[in-house]
């Protein structure tokens, strides 16, 4: 296969979807079972049946993390670069037609922030921005990533996917990861919250690993907004695209989030509800699916419920995040794009984790366990 939607359109949603929630108990067993799991059993692990096998999915889960991870949980932050944006997108308080105030940070404001950033501990910092190529266009990501590699040991980014040509232009600037989310695999769906801008082109969003990974990205990150169809299918497909870019871009590594849809400025409500119980079914079934990929979880879930899954599978956690264009102390009023759910500060948070056994790293894992 040339590339990963080859591999997409072999599948039909509906037929997926009713394989997932056909699978039964001795098909859940079979994958707990399993020496080396297939995205049939991922589907399994998904499935309504798998509910019931909580307790042991979560008991593997923390095993494996531990067998590959050990006990260390890495933090990170985001910094919000800009929220202009070219795109309408139903779920997102950065959507063009969300009538609010825009800005983007100058190279001053850029080190204003980063400042308060490294105050706070970190050394592996997440860039973000809407999708505004006036603006957050190449040479502001060079210019940005010029200013910020001497400070941070890793840089993350979740921006407008690009062409791989601009992804081998950023790397030697210091450019790690790169996070794109699909957001939803239901084309139908996917176009409906998606009616204008770039990001309306599924197949370009979809492709965007591929060319990340032709053009020797370090890391990649993939993951689905949940709420907006099943969740189910949606992880599957997610599972399926991770599989396929592991076995093509070997030497890249890769990262999972499952970011639940907050409430935000203009407010969608869910399509579909996931409670608490069923995304501490999904986390422990992509790691036992992928003993290798790092799960991150952000501030968008609560303080309880963050600090009762940091065993069961999760290599990276958010903390003292803000979600706006100089939240942390440029313009702390500025347009949110989501509302976080733990505000807790990362003190307080290494504190938990320390608590639990574990251990808080503040700097990527690749320098610090290698």
């Amino acid at each position: 296969m040339n590339n990963f939607i080859e591999i997409f359109e072999q599948y039909n949603w509906d037929e997926v979807k009713a394989r997932i929630y056909s699978k039964t108990n001795e098909d859940v067993e079979r994958a707990l079972n399993a020496s080396k799991r297939t995205v049939e059993d991922f589907m399994a692990l998904v499935s309504p049946a798998a509910a019931a096998y909580l307790e042991p999915m979560a008991q593997l889960s923390q095993q494996i993390t531990q067998k590959r991870f050990g006990k260390v949980v890495q933090m990170y932050i985001p910094l919000y670069l800009s929220n202009e944006c070219n795109n309408i997108c139903t779920y997102c308080g950065f959507s063009l037609d969300n009538k609010v105030k825009r800005r983007t940070l100058t190279p001053m404001e850029i080190m204003q922030e980063a400042a308060a950033i490294k105050e706070m501990g970190y050394d592996h910092v997440l860039l973000v921005t809407g999708e505004a190529n006036q603006t957050v266009h190449v040479d502001y990501f060079k210019k940005a990533l010029e200013l910020l590699k001497p400070h941070f040991s890793h840089i993350s980014m979740e921006v407008q996917p690009m062409d791989e040509e601009d992804y081998r232009e950023l790397i030697p600037y210091g450019l790690n990861t790169v996070l794109v989310y699909q957001e939803t695999y239901h084309k139908d769906d996917y176009r409906k919250h998606h009616p204008k801008g770039k990001k309306s082109n599924f197949n370009y969003r979809i492709e965007t690993p591929d060319r990340l990974g032709r053009a020797g990205i370090h890391k990649m990150g993939l993951g689905v907004l949940i709420g907006l169809e099943d969740w189910r299918t949606d992880s599957f497909f997610t599972a399926l695209h991770l599989n396929y870019l592991e076995k093509t871009y070997w030497k890249s590594k890769y990262s999972l989030s499952f970011p639940r849809l907050r409430p935000f400025s203009g407010g969608l409500e869910p399509k579909v509800e996931m409670s608490d119980r069923e995304l501490v079914q999904l986390i422990c079934a992509y790691r036992i699916f992928d003993e290798e990929v790092e799960i991150s979880l952000s501030t968008r879930e609560s303080e309880k419920f963050r600090n009762n899954v940091i065993k069961l599978g999760i290599t990276s956690i958010s903390a003292g995040s803000k979600t706006n264009p100089g939240g942390y102390v440029v313009e702390p009023e500025s347009l949110e794009q989501f509302e976080i759910s733990d505000d807790r500060s990362p003190e307080q948070i290494a504190e938990v984790i320390k608590q639990q056994g574990y251990e808080a790293v503040w700097k990527d894992w690749d320098r610090v366990l290698y």
